[in-house]
């Protein structure tokens, strides 16, 4: 099992949020992949996928903020 080894971005405090929990939130993985924390949209979104995408039983469609992603991208490895 991975752990992770660091945020991506702005903490959710430095994002706005008062109490500096409960925020989406981007985390790098020591197996080098990446857990996003966001709002489970599955059943909200899943119709609308494009129809080249799927997604597996035990996989699920999150949304975060743009805020979230675009203060991430200076810490997103380019490779």
């Amino acid at each position: 099992m991975s752990s992770i080894i660091r945020r991506l971005g702005a903490s959710p405090r430095e994002r706005g949020s008062i109490s500096g929990a409960n925020c989406p939130d981007i985390f790098e993985l020591t197996d080098g992949n990446f857990a996003v924390i966001g709002t489970e949209a599955t059943a909200q979104l899943e119709s609308h996928l494009p129809k080249d995408a799927s997604r597996a039983d035990y996989e699920r469609i999150v949304v975060i903020t743009r805020e979230t992603l675009l203060r991430a991208k200076a810490d997103i490895p380019d490779a």
